[in-house]
C-alpha cells in the first residue's frame, strides 16, 4: 500500500500488562524503547484520539479530535525525528476488552497515500481481529459462526464495498427499509455494533473475501 511501518496494539502499558495483550509492529527499536520507558501505551496522543473515532483516520486529524498538550506535540515531534512520519489509524473496540488498534505509517517526510485509506481499514481491522485470535482473547470455534441469509450476505458485502443503506436498496431491488433490517440482524448475530467491524467478522469467517470486495 506505500506504507513503510505498521503497528498493531492493546492500548496497555506493556511494562505491567498482566492479562492478554498484542503488539506487533515493524516500527525503529529505538522508538518502542523511548515509548515504553515514558509508559505511552495508555495516554499517546494517536491512542487517545482514536478512542474517539468509530472507523479509520488521518493522523493529520488528531489535533481536531482531542484536545493537543504540549506533551502530545513532543510525542509526535519524537516520532518524526526518528523517522516515523505521517500515517492512518483504525480504532478496534471489543466490548469486554481492553481497547487498541491498527496504524500505517509512512517516512517521514513522504506523503500518505490517501487512495488506501478504505484498504487499510478493511486490513487493519481484519489484522486486529487476527492477532486476537492467536493471543487466545477470544476462542472462535466454528460452532460459533454466525449463519447469516443469502441476503443479509449479501447486504454485508455491499457495506463492506462502502454503499450506504440506500444504494445497496437500490443494487439489490429491496426496500431501504429491508437493507437496514437485514445489516442490523446480521450486527446482532456477530454481536457486533458497527460496519465496519461487521465486514472484519464476516471477511474472518469465510463469510465474503477481500476478492469479492475489491471485484468490480
Amino acid at each position: 500500500m506505500g506504507v513503510r511501518y505498521f503497528a498493531l496494539s492493546h492500548h496497555v502499558d506493556f511494562r505491567q500488562a498482566n492479562g492478554p495483550a498484542v503488539r506487533v509492529h515493524n516500527y525503529p527499536p529505538s522508538w518502542q524503547e523511548w515509548f515504553d520507558a515514558n509508559g505511552l501505551g495508555k495516554c499517546d496522543p494517536i491512542h487517545r484520539a482514536s478512542h474517539r473515532a468509530t472507523v479509520g483516520f488521518a493522523w493529520s486529524e488528531v489535533p481536531d479530535m482531542i484536545k493537543m498538550t504540549p506533551e502530545d506535540r513532543f510525542v509526535l515531534d519524537q516520532a518524526y525525528r526518528i523517522g516515523i512520519g505521517d500515517g492512518f489509524t483504525i480504532p478496534a473496540s471489543v466490548p469486554g476488552e481492553t481497547l487498541g488498534s491498527c496504524s500505517f505509517a509512512v517516512g517521514a517526510g513522504e506523503a500518505f497515500p490517501a487512495e488506501f485509506h478504505f484498504v487499510c481499514q478493511l486490513v487493519g481491522g481484519f489484522a486486529f481481529e487476527a492477532a486476537r485470535r492467536l493471543s487466545g482473547a477470544r476462542d472462535f470455534g466454528i460452532a460459533n459462526t454466525p449463519i447469516l441469509t443469502d441476503r443479509q450476505r449479501d447486504c454485508v458485502l455491499w457495506a463492506a464495498r462502502g454503499k450506504t443503506d440506500w444504494e445497496i436498496s437500490v443494487i439489490l431491488g429491496v426496500g431501504h427499509e429491508t437493507v437496514i433490517q437485514h445489516l442490523k440482524h446480521a450486527r446482532e448475530r456477530y454481536g457486533v455494533q458497527k460496519r465496519a467491524l461487521l465486514a472484519v467478522r464476516a471477511l474472518f469467517d469465510g463469510l465474503i473475501s477481500f476478492s469479492d470486495i475489491l471485484k468490480r
